[in-house]
């Protein structure tokens, strides 16, 4: 029995992967709907950059929408986008804390506005070209890991409502990036060898302090200058904005010190850059706030695995505290510079059990070595 035909939108952001994603669902005889989302990050800039959906990324996906014989829509998501991702974005930073956009965009703009206007145009599903599995489940739909651990991006996708997983599609989820780029040239698409953004797509010139400088109100603290102080209080220079730092962070923390310093933690309070030995990143408690859930909840004391970085290997770890408003987490193994607001994301073997993001993380009392930071 063949796969049950549906109408389809799918987010074509004009690069290689979403180009693929909607040619393989033309391929496998569903009725395809291609939309671009147009959010903030050309737009009154003057920018006209290779951004995932800037002008370059929009033209991409409709000449490739015209390859494939399907229509194109383009959606103006400005609004939605600033009150979701951008503001969000500055208020993390004016906090002291690190964002992640992508989630964000992820789990409040992009695939609930598209399911929204999918049902606008009649379409059963939206897709997109994440490297991402959803697998039937006793329990519903349950979202995996993409094949390609080297491009898989569930991380991104733990703030999804459970209710939207069953009318998605992720048609890359079991292939691997190579695999993709040899499709699209032998389909001849457009966006065969583009190259992949590496920006944040609504800071235009780089350097997000500029959207800081920009956004937030005039001598704000988090762009004011303050002092760089040790783990044990002494002060030992003045860095320019505390929002220019992060967990980690070993650059531009002066000179003067005979071992090297990173960025233990932010106090925006006191506009503190507390920095230290390398010792003294590692930890082996974190504690998420408001966890979002997509599998079955896991019970205190249940072990699990625990992402804390895109990219970075999961570790083990287990349920310290669990309720609707915080999940503590013990890791196994102490991690290197766990960063508030970044994204700790749970998982059962492959599969995406929920995530949150980081409030704060404990040092271990004994220092692990050698772990990548």
């Amino acid at each position: 029995m063949g796969v049950r035909q549906e109408r389809v939108l799918v987010a074509m952001s004009g690069g290689v992967d979403s180009s693929v994603a909607a040619a393989l669902l033309v391929e496998a005889g569903h009725e395809v709907v291609g939309a671009t989302m147009r959010t903030f990050c050309y737009s009154g800039s003057g920018f006209h950059g290779k951004t995932c959906c800037g002008l370059d990324g929009i033209m991409d996906a409709r000449a490739v929408a015209r390859r494939l014989g399907i229509p194109h829509h383009l959606f103006n998501v400005e609004e939605e986008f600033t009150r979701d991702v951008i503001n969000d974005f500055v208020e993390e930073y004016a906090q002291g804390r690190t964002p992640n956009p992508c989630v964000r965009c992820n789990s409040f703009t992009k695939f609930r506005d598209l399911l929204r206007r999918a049902a606008d145009l009649s379409c059963t599903a939206v897709a997109s070209g994440h490297y991402a599995r959803l697998i039937p489940a006793a329990d519903g739909m349950a979202l995996h890991r993409g094949v390609d651990r080297s491009k898989d991006q569930s991380y991104f996708l733990w703030g999804l409502p459970p209710t939207l997983l069953r009318r998605l599609r992720f048609p890359l989820g079991s292939m691997t990036k190579h695999e993709v780029r040899k499709r699209a040239r032998s389909l001849e698409l457009e966006t065969a060898d583009k190259s992949e953004s590496q920006e944040i797509c609504f800071v235009p010139t780089g350097d997000y302090r500029d959207l800081l400088r920009k956004r937030l109100p005039e001598r704000h603290q988090a762009l004011e200058p303050g002092p760089f102080v040790t783990l044990e209080g002494e002060v030992v220079g003045e860095h320019s904005g505390y929002a220019g730092f992060t967990v980690g962070q070993r650059k531009g923390l002066g000179g003067g010190s005979a071992e090297p310093r990173f960025v233990i933690e932010i106090r925006p309070e006191a506009r503190e850059v507390v920095v230290g030995p390398r010792e003294a990143l590692f930890s082996d408690e974190v504690e998420i706030e408001t966890p979002c859930w997509l599998g079955p909840v896991p019970a205190r004391s249940a072990e699990v695995l625990v992402q804390l970085r895109h990219r970075a290997p999961e570790v083990a770890g287990h349920v310290e505290h669990r309720d609707e408003e915080r999940l503590v987490l013990k890791l196994l193994t102490p991690q290197s510079a766990v960063t508030p607001g970044q994204s700790a994301v749970v998982f059962q073997g492959s599969r995406v059990l929920g995530g949150g993001r980081i409030r704060l993380a404990r040092r271990a009392r004994t220092p692990a070595s050698p772990l990548s930071v």
